[in-house]
């Protein structure tokens, strides 16, 4: 559709603010559920991982009434928003939504949400009416500017996702429709995140400065902060400045409250701990040892086929690093090959120069498709044996799609796992029976009282 008459920020703040809990479909609500689950999953083992261990570091010398998941310690509300969304996003297992969004639309809110939950005694349907809102609202911003924006070099994960933090907290605290606005219009001064650091522990810290900056975005404007109301779709607005190379296209603007991004283009929940560019090709490399019993010895090349976005993202032929591995699709293939699997292990520090993983990753070359879309997740991995033999396999989508989601138990058992690693323990079957029927909790600070 054309720019909206009163600007794109009052239609969204509209939304966000009208958005009850009987508004929500019960598909919506339980993919939110879903999500919320996997995301304080992933924080906890993140809280241990370099990310979430460096955020808490930085922040030793505070303390406050917050929670911090995974550790038992409190802090100030925004320290813990902070701390806990770079947890969050630590391992890089956090979900994804590239159908909606470029990026990992749940990590930015889970923390802000918990954490203003926990301050205002907020029921679990609360939180959930509030990520619903959060997570249509990122859908919206990001259509008119996607995929130049992810292609100009921006992480939309930090750049997009403040604004879920922003629109989700606003609806948790029942803002006016005039501060909600502003919330969001402050919003805009405040994205960052740049692709570049894509393998370090900034990436990680982008997740919890957009959660911190967006939750900040909606305290302020409940104080009376404001902003320009055209700062997101106005001359030299968010839009103008962060498109990349493509012009905004108001067009893609979704009709709010009537295509649900959340049912439609839905959350994929993350398999490996890794880049999701990798995952087809992951999944297609462990077929491929299986089925034709490969060892490493046998390989003489592998060729992954990919999109251009996967390319670009991967930028570590030979990892140093775990966070490098993860963006390596050598490694990762090596791994596949080698130990037929890719799990938390994987990016241990002394595990990157297995000889083995290492004896297959020099042999793997990544080729760009220029047939693919951009950001498309296929895969084709084709292997060349010593003995001259090849076999090949294609892989549209990563697992664990919205399509094709992990089932009930496999998405208990991934937060199982990732309990398992938090640094202190947590009563991890009460957190998960409350987490997975979040719609009943009366008050989230009992379940805080079990992370």
């Amino acid at each position: 559709m054309p720019a909206a008459e009163n600007g794109v920020a009052t239609d969204l703040a509209a939304f966000v603010t009208s958005l009850s809990d009987d508004d929500v479909p019960d598909d919506a609500r339980r993919l939110a559920e879903r999500a919320i689950l996997d995301t304080v999953g992933v924080t906890l083992a993140g809280a241990g991982a370099e990310g979430g261990t460096v955020a808490a570091s930085a922040t030793a010398a505070e303390t406050g009434e917050t929670t911090v998941l995974g550790r038992d310690r409190q802090l100030p509300l925004s320290d813990a928003v902070l701390v806990n969304a770079t947890a969050g996003h630590a391992l890089d297992f956090d979900d994804v939504a590239l159908a909606a969004m470029d990026g990992h639309p749940s990590v930015p809110m889970v923390a802000p949400l918990l954490a203003v939950g926990e301050r205002e005694g907020a029921t679990g349907r609360d939180v959930l009416t509030a990520f619903v809102a959060g997570f249509e609202a990122q859908h919206f911003l990001s259509r008119p500017i996607s995929p130049g924006h992810y292609e100009g070099g921006w992480h939309a994960t930090s750049t997009v996702g403040l604004f879920g933090a922003a629109a989700a907290v606003a609806n948790l605290l029942g803002l006016s429709l005039d501060r909600a606005e502003h919330a969001l219009t402050i919003a805009a001064s405040m994205p960052a995140g740049l692709k570049r650091n894509f393998g370090t522990t900034t990436k990680s810290i982008h997740a919890g400065q957009a959660a911190r900056s967006g939750t900040t975005a909606a305290l302020l404007a409940a104080e009376g902060a404001t902003a320009d109301s055209r700062a997101i779709d106005g001359d030299r607005g968010f839009f103008d400045l962060y498109r990349g190379d493509r012009e905004p296209d108001l067009e893609r603007v979704p009709d709010l409250g009537s295509h649900w991004a959340l049912c439609e283009d839905g959350i994929d929940v993350k398999k490996y701990p890794c880049c999701y560019y990798t995952h087809a090709a992951i999944d297609a490399a462990i077929e491929l040892a299986e089925e034709y019993d490969l060892e490493t010895d046998d390989i003489d090349e592998v060729r992954v086929t990919a999109s251009q976005g996967a390319a670009d993202a991967l930028a570590h032929d030979d990892p140093a690093t775990g966070l490098e591995a993860k963006f390596s699709m050598p490694y990762l293939i090596g791994s596949a090959f080698a130990r037929r699997r890719v799990g938390l292990a994987a990016f241990d520090e002394e595990r990157i120069d297995d000889p083995a993983v290492q004896a297959v990753r020099e042999r793997v070359s990544l080729i760009v498709d220029g047939n693919l879309s951009y950001d498309s997740n296929a895969a084709h991995v084709a292997v060349t044996t010593r003995a001259g033999d090849e076999y090949d396999r294609s892989q549209e989508r990563p697992p664990g799609t919205h399509d094709d989601p992990l089932s009930d138990d496999e998405l208990h058992e991934k937060f199982r796992l990732c309990a398992d690693h938090a640094p202190e323990t947590v009563a991890v079957d009460d957190a998960l029976a409350a987490l997975d029927e979040l719609r009943t909790v009366s008050d989230v600070n009992d379940v805080l009282e079990w992370l």
